[in-house]
Parts: structure tokens; sequence; C-alpha cells
């Protein structure tokens, strides 16, 4: 489908105040910044298998749309949620297991790129993937 594919970081938005609402520290949030992230995304169906390379961590993930599961980000915070598909979005919603409080991210092309998109505490983030 359109979100299949390998993407690879390209530029990032407002990421490091979005880590800092999250509660990352900033030695984490330097590095993070610069994570070299690659994603690689296969879509069967409503059955997604995504696998993130990147500077810190190789992990890969398969979640069904609309299936909570379990998630843990690069910095170690736990996550429970899922994804649906809302028109051509991805839209993820997770609670912290941690505190309680929602983390938004949604993924969509746009041009040619890849455009993800997270919202925590009010601080929205833009991360630019481009195919490669």
């Amino acid at each position: 489908m359109a979100f299949d594919g390998t993407w690879k970081i390209d530029r990032n938005e407002n990421y490091e105040k979005f880590m800092e609402a999250m509660g990352i520290g900033m030695m984490k949030r330097k590095l993070g910044a610069h994570d070299n992230l690659k994603i690689t995304i296969q879509q069967n169906g409503d059955k997604f298998n995504v696998k993130e390379a990147s500077n810190f961590r190789n992990i890969e993930i398969e979640f069904t749309l609309g299936v909570n599961f379990e998630y843990s980000l690069a910095d170690g915070t736990e996550l429970s949620g899922a994804w649906t598909l809302e028109g051509n979005k991805l839209v993820g919603t997770f609670t912290r297991k941690d505190n309680g409080k929602v983390l938004k991210a949604t993924r969509e092309i746009v041009g040619d790129e890849l455009v993800q998109t997270y919202v925590y505490e009010g601080v929205e983030s833009k991360r630019f993937f481009k195919r490669g």
C-alpha cells in the first residue's frame, strides 16, 4: 500500500521540544534529534509490520489496525494503544503506562514524504522521511 517501503529520516520540526515535554533528559534529546532513524513498513490488509532501525536500537513491531498492543519508546517509556486508518492517515493513540497521559501519532504520505506527527501535552512535533 502507500506506506509500504523504507523511509529514512530527512528532518525534524519541534522534535526536541516534544521530547522535553515527554520528560526525556537533555543528553537523550540531543542524541534523539540525530538518531538516523530508518523505518520499513509492510502492510498486508489490516496487518502491519514495522521495522525501526536507528543509532540506538533495532526493533520490529507487528500490529493489526484497531487492536491494542504494547510498545516501548527508545528512551524506555512504555505505552499501550492502537493504530487505526482514518482516510489515508494512520492514527495512533497511545497511553503512557507511567502517568496515564496520551500520546497521539499520525503517519501520512504528503507528496513524496512520509510525515510522522506527534502530539503530547499540547506540544506538536513532525518528523519527515524520504524513501530510501
